[in-house]
């Protein structure tokens, strides 16, 4: 193809390459479906991209037939100077499809087929994502396909081959649910219209199959955020043990920080702090910040821990890990503000409420007054600083007599 030019024509004005499927805009514009596709979904983008005029909520595109027939012919025109003819595209996936499928996926003959089919279409593009999710009742066929199979799961059945075929299925559905943008509202309307949802995907995350697990766990995070207060503070401790199992058990990095988003959103309501702490919680973030996660996760990990640092229980287990206050201060102005900030906010909570002689001994042997100190010191304001100065002030008798602070810390001590 080298020394063959291109009709300009035939280029999509965003990735300006020969264009495989062209369809056009309302504004009409004709890009590459693939390239429009991910400005408008990938991106949320709402406009056109050469005209930047706004384009309706519900704009579609429409296929440019002529214009792909023309790049076809003028592909096999030059055939002989390397120029390889374009295929004939696939034709976009309808509801009407997707519908079919769905009504496929609640009989037991072809729903394991089904739902492998859904998976396929889903994880192809983004709009057929969408047009998966807009289909009227496939999120509670998939749903409801994830709850039987888990209830399958508890009852006492000595099918081997039953069994796993309705964890397949299951497995199938999570994929295809996880993959799926559905809003705040409609999962709030989909726990409503199917109530065991959140205790079968806590089913889910008891498996070994970490694919499984993730996905039961990126769901669970959405589900619980937009729960009630009420529903929150009757969550089994059961839950916890698991959501901190796919912690401990580095189930995949977007689990991780799923399950440590679901904690602290958690954890403020009813007695769900205690129930962290009895999972196993404080453990397990503290044994995560040692291993020097990437920022989002270290960020996560703080804003959980500062969560359950709430409660005596927390606090506790905190104060008797030995790398904890250590691992503490040492992502403070060292991470991002956000991170600095929960972890102030973490030693805040020790210093106010478990504050002995040990761990204020602790607490500078391992360099935390030195790093409150430089939060004080660096200025700027706001909570991080104020909590920085209540610690300084409320310990500075303690840490002035103690040899293991620094003569510029005590300087900063006695200047607050």
């Amino acid at each position: 193809m080298e020394g063959v030019e291109i009709p300009s024509y035939f280029l999509c004005p965003i990735s300006l390459e020969m264009m495989g499927d062209p369809v056009t805009l309302p504004t009409g514009i004709t890009y590459d479906r693939r390239s429009i596709e991910g400005w408008l979904f990938d991106r949320k983008q709402n406009t056109c991209p050469v005209t930047r005029q706004k384009l309706p909520a519900d704009a579609a595109v429409t296929p440019n037939h002529t214009l792909r027939r023309l790049i076809q012919a003028w592909c096999t025109l030059h055939s002989s100077d390397g120029v390889e003819r374009i295929p004939t595209p696939k034709l976009p996936v309808g509801q009407d499809q997707v519908a079919a499928l769905l009504d496929d996926a609640e009989r037991p003959p072809t729903q394991l087929d089904a739902l492998r089919k859904l998976r396929q279409i889903s994880a192809e593009s983004e709009r057929n994502r969408r047009c998966v999710a807009s289909t009227p009742g496939a999120v509670d066929v998939l749903a409801r396909v994830i709850i039987l199979s888990a209830a399958s799961s508890d009852t006492e059945i000595n099918q081997d081959l039953i069994l796993t075929s309705n964890s397949t299925a299951c497995d199938e559905a999570l994929v295809v649910l996880q993959s799926l943008q559905i809003s705040g509202d409609e999962f709030l309307d989909l726990v409503a219209r199917n109530g065991d949802l959140v205790g079968s995907l806590t089913a889910v995350l008891q498996r070994s199959n970490h694919q499984s697990r993730s996905c039961a766990m990126l769901i669970l995070k959405s589900v619980l955020s937009v729960a009630s207060p009420t529903r929150l503070m009757g969550l089994p401790q059961e839950l916890f043990d698991e959501v901190v199992g796919v912690i401990r058990d580095d189930v995949s990095p977007q689990a991780t920080k799923a399950a440590l988003r679901a904690l602290a959103g958690a954890c403020p309501w009813g007695r769900n702090r205690v129930k962290a702490v009895a999972a196993g919680a404080v453990h397990a973030m503290v044994e995560l910040l040692l291993e020097e996660p990437e920022r989002r996760t270290c960020e996560a990990t703080l804003a959980a821990l500062a969560s359950v640092c709430g409660c005596a229980e927390g606090r506790a287990e905190l104060v008797r890990h030995q790398a904890a206050v250590a691992v503490v201060s040492k992502k403070i102005l060292r991470v991002s503000q956000l991170a600095s900030e929960k972890a102030v906010r973490i030693l805040h909570e020790l210093a106010r409420h478990a504050a002995t002689a040990a761990l204020l001994r602790e607490m500078a042997q391992v360099g935390a007054v030195m790093k409150l100190c430089m939060v004080v010191q660096a200025g700027g304001g706001g909570k991080m600083e104020e909590r920085a100065k209540e610690i300084l002030r409320m310990h500075a008798r303690a840490w002035r007599d103690s040899p293991c602070v620094s003569p510029l810390i005590k300087n900063g001590l006695s200047t607050l």
